[in-house]
């Protein structure tokens, strides 16, 4: 795709129960991107190196997945991973053109974690209403669906992040042990409940 270019640097920083991130510097944006924004924001990311950036994370997670379920003893494993440029490109593509791609990397990653007997789930900022679509559109092209968290009532008023630690603690209650969570924002890594997270590049805010 004809993104615009923009200087941006793939950092990954790994260690034991750490964080895996590609970072970057950009140009100037708004610290938070609206729908009504988005087209704007993503004007100053480079499509292909959004993708090389996302690899460069999701690269550092499938060998920790492999291992990771090589000891699983018994335990239910899960994978909890963020919707919007995390699992689906939704800012590089209109809203109205459905199905929304998959972001590929993120794409191999839940089905390798399934076929290694992971569960996976997804916890969204999306409200409820859209919840159906959001499901239909994750397994149209190819997600493995375990369950679907999107933000309804009562849960609208939360700030994000504590919605979102908080269905993610709700999963653990179900019997299953969190071991990896992916997303593109601090709110959807930050409150615990899962053993490690994997955080893919928003470049200061310009990617949802």
């Amino acid at each position: 795709m004809g993104r615009r270019t923009v200087a941006v640097s793939a950092v990954v920083a790994l260690g034991i129960g750490g964080t895996v991130t590609a970072a970057g510097s950009a140009t100037a944006a708004p610290a938070r991107v609206t729908a009504s924004t988005a087209a704007a924001a993503t004007a100053s990311v480079d499509y292909a190196t959004w993708q090389r950036d996302v690899r460069a994370v999701i690269d550092q997670a499938v060998p920790y997945v492999e291992q990771r379920t090589a000891h699983a003893d018994g335990q239910k494993l899960a994978i909890v991973f963020d919707i919007d440029n995390t699992t689906l490109e939704t800012d590089f593509h209109p809203w109205y053109q459905l199905p929304t791609p998959a972001v590929a990397p993120s794409l191999e990653l839940a089905r390798y974690a399934r076929s290694r007997g992971v569960d996976i789930f997804f916890v969204t900022a999306r409200p409820g209403i859209i919840a159906s679509e959001t499901k239909w559109n994750l397994k149209a092209v190819g997600y493995p669906v375990s369950g679907l968290y999107v933000r309804d009532l009562p849960d609208l008023f939360d700030e994000v992040s504590a919605y979102k630690t908080g269905k993610r603690a709700q999963i653990e209650a179900l019997g299953y042990t969190i071991i990896a969570n992916v997303g593109n924002n601090t709110t959807d890594l930050v409150g615990g409940h899962a053993e490690r997270t994997f955080k893919l590049p928003d470049y200061d805010g310009q990617l949802s």
